[in-house]
């Protein structure tokens, strides 16, 4: 019982070891065209005078995306939530005992268009199993400013102060001038960059980090030169359908390499001897190692059986190739034995004229051996009768 599991085993183990060695080869990843979706959290730093914390807001993004090929893509996303301005005045330069600080926040929606670039693809090839990618993006978009309240209720107190400092000149970098009402849109640019993780084919995490350019009057204040926002976000990515399909290649087969021995067996063919015609004659016709051409030592025997079967018009002939077992493998062996058996069974039909239908032939390659002496086992057998 113990013998029969071990044969078990090792059957099955072969069949392990065949099947690896027939997946042999190289697999290629083709990028597939697809749609995907971005949802995204995070924060806004609104450039200005005030202090970092009064210029922090609460920011979200969603976004829908395609990729065109595994470098450049299209992305829609809106993003929105609140900014905020602020003021910062010292009183030592308006003649003033008291400092002026203030600050407001208001709402947006910012819809953009944005060309995305596939960075890691284009520098080290397209690999959808790539743990991290990176992309840069740019683009633009209009922002939809409303909810401006905050700046409305400050501007009293601003210019309250402004007033109490007599004939001094205002800051002209903080005045505001620009404050407005209502619903203000602005044209924007964006640009950034994604650092993107993969957790599995449809699903990635993503960390953006993006900056964003608008006209002088974005938050109220008449500074001359261009309002700026930056996002920091997180978020989740969700492939909308396949990204890639596969396509394999086997390995090609080894080239098969031999060393030919350098002596090698001159097989000597007794001396034709004249004997009385008998109803069955046989010739092995030897060759040499790898090779399926007959030399001249071996032609006279193709030559016998030809006049064989010329003087006996009903006699047949059945030619056999063969080689030896120990060189090659059967692959090479069964070719050889075939291309022997070809070459003699041609010289009969073209050389001699033996009419094809008075000859049969086959091949055994190497898993018969006729001789007991390997190197006479690179031989085509012809048994006529």
């Amino acid at each position: 019982m113990k013998k029969m599991i071990m044969s078990l085993l090792l059957f099955l183990g072969v069949l392990s070891a065949s099947a690896q060695a027939e997946q042999k080869g190289t697999t290629e990843y083709v990028f597939q065209p697809h749609w995907y979706l971005m949802l995204q959290g995070g924060g806004q730093y609104t450039l200005g005078e005030g202090k970092f914390k009064d210029l922090f807001s609460p920011n979200a993004q969603v976004a829908l995306g395609y990729n065109f090929s595994k470098v450049v893509g299209l992305r829609l996303s809106v993003n929105a939530w609140q900014s905020k301005g602020a003021i910062e005045l010292k009183g030592d330069d308006y003649g003033i005992k008291s400092d002026f600080k203030d600050k407001w926040a208001y709402k947006y929606v910012a819809p953009s268009l944005e060309l995305t670039f596939n960075l890691s693809n284009l520098v080290s090839g397209f690999n959808p199993k790539r743990v991290f990618n990176l992309y840069a993006f740019v683009g633009g978009g209009a922002n939809i400013a409303f909810s401006n309240k905050d700046a409305q209720d400050v501007y009293p107190r601003y210019t309250s102060y402004i007033a109490s400092a007599g004939n001094y000149a205002y800051d002209t970098r903080q005045n505001m001038d620009y404050l407005w009402d209502g619903t203000k849109v602005n044209a924007f640019g964006k640009g950034g960059l994604i650092f993107d993780f993969r957790v599995s084919d449809k699903v990635s995490i993503n960390i953006e980090g993006n900056a964003n350019i608008l006209s002088d009057k974005y938050n109220s204040k008449k500074a001359g030169n261009a309002d700026w926002y930056f996002n920091a976000l997180a978020g989740v990515k969700i492939n909308l359908g396949k990204t890639y399909t596969t396509k394999f290649t086997p390995a090609p087969e080894p080239e098969v390499r031999y060393v030919e021995k350098v002596v090698e067996k001159i097989v000597e063919v007794p001396a034709k001897v004249e004997v009385k015609p008998v109803e069955k004659i046989r010739r092995d016709i030897f060759f040499t190692i790898n090779s399926f051409k007959v030399r001249d030592t071996e032609q006279d025997k193709i030559k016998d059986i030809a006049d064989y079967l010329q003087a006996h018009p009903n006699a047949k002939v059945e030619v056999t190739g063969y080689a030896d077992a120990g060189t090659g493998n059967n692959r090479i062996n069964d070719r050889l034995a075939k291309q022997r058996a070809d070459v003699v069974v041609k010289a009969l039909t073209n050389q001699y004229n033996i009419a094809a239908d008075r000859i049969s032939y086959d091949s055994k390659g190497s898993r018969v051996q006729p001789f007991a002496e390997n190197d006479l086992n690179r031989v085509t057998i012809c048994i006529a009768e």
